[in-house]
């Protein structure tokens, strides 16, 4: 005597089935997503970096042992970034390097470009005289948004109503960044240090201080400096 067959599964119990499996699928891919993304991400960056640095001397290592060494050329420009930092930092290499940087200035376009990005430099580290004097706050892309900036001078219209130049970084890259003109009153002054301004544009904003205290820059002020 034959058993009797099972009775098909319902309808709505596969269509439960079917929602549990592709929860389950959603689920995993995410997570697998935000494990490998910053993994990739990081490699491609960093590859980019080796390749970029390691490539401009390839040229010169090529010649001298007639054949390509990937990792040398990137090796030898350590060397040569630490030896430059090293002859900078005694006072014979500092007054060399002056003359040197006195001599580059003087050339045609040459001088412009390297002056220029001197002063970038100098400005996202927080060394020299010039560059970023504070960090500010301005309204953008509309009235309530708002946008970190660096000051960079202030100056006088025609009229004598002074304006602030004010350099916004872009995340994650700041130096693609633009430059805007604006009344200085619709610009705030912050708490905050050039260096946790950087973190926070490098981070997207993922590292964001707790607070941001802010307040409008005094209109009598002459200097890019902070107040007092």
């Amino acid at each position: 005597m034959e058993s009797p067959k099972d009775p098909a599964p319902r309808p709505n119990a596969l269509a439960r089935l079917r929602r549990k499996i592709g929860a389950h699928l959603r689920r995993t891919l995410i997570a697998g997503t935000l494990l490998l993304v910053p993994v990739a991400l990081t490699y491609l960056i960093l590859r980019f970096i080796f390749d970029l640095v390691d490539g401009v001397l390839q040229p010169f290592i090529e010649q001298v042992f007639d054949r390509r060494l990937a990792g040398l050329g990137l090796a030898l420009a350590v060397v040569l970034v630490y030896l430059a930092g090293f002859v900078g930092a005694n006072v014979l290499g500092r007054r060399a390097v002056g003359w040197g940087q006195t001599a580059l200035r003087h050339i045609p376009i040459v001088g412009a470009v390297y002056g220029s990005a001197k002063t970038l430099i100098e400005s996202f580290s927080g060394a020299g005289n010039t560059g970023f004097k504070r960090v500010v706050m301005i309204e953008y892309p509309r009235a309530g948004a708002w946008t970190i900036a660096f000051l960079t001078s202030i100056t006088s219209d025609s009229t004598g109503r002074k304006l602030a130049a004010v350099y916004v970084p872009t995340a994650p890259t700041p130096q693609t960044g633009w430059v805007a003109i604006l009344p200085l009153e619709d610009v705030y002054e912050t708490d905050l240090t050039i260096p946790q301004a950087m973190q926070f544009v490098f981070s997207g904003g993922i590292i964001t201080p707790s607070r941001i205290a802010m307040r409008k820059i005094d209109p009598s002020s002459t200097e890019g400096g902070p107040s007092s």
